[in-house]
């Protein structure tokens, strides 16, 4: 008996482009809206980088990641060349928005994770931070509505947050 080679034990491993996709379109959909704040857009870079995915495949080792680097790349692009035809649009602006592009799409790009980040979060969880952070509703209003203890209401939020802002940090975004 023949025991695989690494090769073939990691392409074993290594699911289909089909099963890929449906994994990951609708957290790579989330994180592109984040980014560009247009549904239409965020589906069309989606797709976009789904096509390169497909064009790469064997070069790929980690698609998940290499999906949402791509998403990221060119929505960057999109904002880049948005902000550009803005720029040439209206010569008035100050020079301080001139030079502050790689800073907004920082920030964009931050919001676009944490928004990723938090739609992985199960439900409870998601409506907390939804109701503190959104709707600035106090811990007494929360646990009200969740039927929690207000103690465990701050616990729960302190805990989500320091996960929050480890995995922002582990993803590369330090600060914003």
């Amino acid at each position: 008996m023949r025991l695989p080679s690494s090769k073939e034990t990691s392409s074993m491993l290594q699911p289909s482009l089909e099963e890929v996709f449906f994994a990951e379109e609708s957290p790579l959909l989330r994180y592109a809206f984040g980014l560009l704040g247009r549904r239409e857009l965020a589906e069309e870079v989606v797709q976009d980088a789904f096509l390169q995915l497909h064009q790469h495949w064997d070069e790929v080792e980690i698609p998940r990641a290499w999906l949402f680097r791509c998403v990221r790349n060119f929505s960057f692009n999109i904002l880049r060349k948005s902000k550009r035809e803005t720029l040439d649009e209206t010569p008035d602006d100050r020079e301080s928005d001139l030079e502050r592009p790689d800073d907004e799409l920082g920030r964009l790009e931050a919001v676009g994770m944490i928004q990723m980040l938090v739609s992985e979060m199960n439900e409870r969880d998601q409506s907390m931070v939804r109701m503190k952070y959104f709707e600035d509703l106090k811990y007494q209003e929360i646990a009200d509505n969740l039927e929690m203890s207000v103690g465990n209401v701050g616990y729960r939020l302190h805990h989500l947050l320091k996960d929050l802002g480890e995995r922002l940090r582990k993803s590369g975004i330090s600060h914003f």
